[in-house]
């Protein structure tokens, strides 16, 4: 499944924060695991996986089931807003995050997701919503850039 998540996301070590889907329903809902290492560069030197790279896995997790149908390497998929988040306790080395999605609305290029992650069946994060958008890369890059 590694090389699926290479395909499917443009991140590399050590910000590719999800490990395996564990689940799909295209356009529904997916749940994907991140195992938190003590050796990531974030533990070493703060103990515990900070909150931020907590919800950007939750989002890169997001981000998977947006595309699932249709991945498109030529697409940049941009978070454009985020509300109801919060964090419930400390995730540590040794934990198995369990991240749940499911699209609440989606139009166009535009998807809206709502979920939780959970380390032994306890809630670690609840997100209210998180609100994306997918634009061509080519839009994106600066005047005049090379390809």
């Amino acid at each position: 499944m590694t090389a699926d998540l290479l395909r499917r996301l443009p991140h590399r070590f050590p910000v590719l924060l999800v490990d395996r889907v564990v689940d799909v329903v295209p356009g529904e809902s997916l749940t994907a695991l991140k195992a938190v290492s003590a050796n990531e560069p974030w533990c070493v030197d703060f103990g515990d996986l900070p909150s931020t790279l907590l919800l950007e896995s939750w989002c890169q997790a997001a981000v998977l089931l947006s595309s699932w149908d249709e991945p498109d390497r030529d697409r940049v998929v941009l978070l454009g807003a985020m509300a109801d988040v919060e964090f419930h306790r400390p995730v540590t080395p040794g934990c198995v995050v369990r991240h749940s999605v499911r699209i609440v609305d989606a139009r166009g290029g535009t998807v809206a997701f709502t979920g939780r992650s959970r380390v032994d069946g306890q809630d670690v994060m609840t997100v209210g919503r998180v609100v994306t958008t997918a634009r061509p890369a080519a839009d994106l890059r600066p005047r005049g850039a090379d390809s």
